[in-house]
């Protein structure tokens, strides 16, 4: 069988897109982990399937890049929109269904720069004074960190989301930093099993976790955010417990298309 597929990146975050928009695509666990394989595949953090929805714009079937079902992926999705919009199937503004529900998502004034609506966080766990835990569509655990770029992200990475607490269902680790308002972002994803040079799902809960904390400006609605891939911005509103009104916005670039055969 051959399949064709379209590649885009975010932040370094890159993906596989799938369209299904008018056939439906069927993959194995297997089929999708050779795709997203870097020295066997195409290489990618994971795989999307554009498919029609009833309700809404489109639905983003997403999956990790080890072939499971995964969770909600922000930079993922500011691509699929992107590919949506070049392909004609939206227009600037969408509302389209994923893994944790509604989003919205609209292209900005600036060239491929995709604004994405995150659910809203009812809570943030402050678990110590260097830790918390919050779910932004995937579980976060955020560590504060001096500098992120003298941690072994890998390794420490792995050890949190394969011990006691968090190896059956799994948990991305963030280690972050701030300064001068900026948020350093540095991410483990689970399905990948590496670290990533970017992850949305990530530098969303890293800066509500800042605001949750006091490491941003007490009347501080955003938050510029450096990450290995590149820059981002987190937007919200902060209110009593949580927040809402939450926006992911950065860049969402077409690399390349192809096709490949698949057994």
């Amino acid at each position: 069988m051959q399949i064709n597929f379209f590649k885009y990146q975010g932040t370094g975050n890159d993906f596989i897109i799938i369209d299904a928009w008018e056939i439906p695509v069927a993959l194995t666990t297997a089929q999708i982990a050779f795709l997203c394989d870097r020295r066997f595949g195409i290489g990618a953090d994971g795989l999307m399937i554009l498919a029609k929805s009833k309700q809404f714009d489109f639905e983003m079937i997403y999956y990790n890049a080890d072939g499971e079902p995964g969770s909600m992926c922000g930079n993922g999705g500011r691509c699929l929109v992107q590919f949506a919009m070049k392909a004609g199937y939206i227009q600037k503004q969408t509302t389209f269904i994923a893994a944790d529900g509604l989003h919205e998502a609209k292209l900005l004034d600036q060239d491929n720069w995709i604004s994405l609506k995150m659910g809203d966080v009812d809570e943030v766990a402050i678990r110590s004074e260097n830790e918390c835990f919050l779910n932004t569509g995937s579980p976060h655990l955020i560590q504060w960190v001096n500098n992120p770029n003298q941690v072994d992200v890998k390794a420490i990475g792995a050890e949190i989301r394969n011990n006691d607490e968090f190896k059956l269902i799994g948990t991305n680790v963030n280690f972050v930093s701030v300064e001068n308002e900026v948020v350093f972002v540095r991410t483990y994803e689970r399905g990948v099993e590496d670290e990533t040079l970017s992850c949305g799902t990530g530098v969303t809960a890293s800066v509500l976790a800042a605001s949750a904390t006091n490491r941003l400006h007490e009347h501080a609605n955003f938050a510029h955010v450096k990450t290995l891939g590149g820059q981002l911005i987190v937007r919200f509103v902060k209110q009593k417990g949580g927040f809402s009104n939450i926006w992911l916005e950065g860049p969402a670039i077409f690399v390349f298309k192809g096709a490949i055969d698949l057994i």
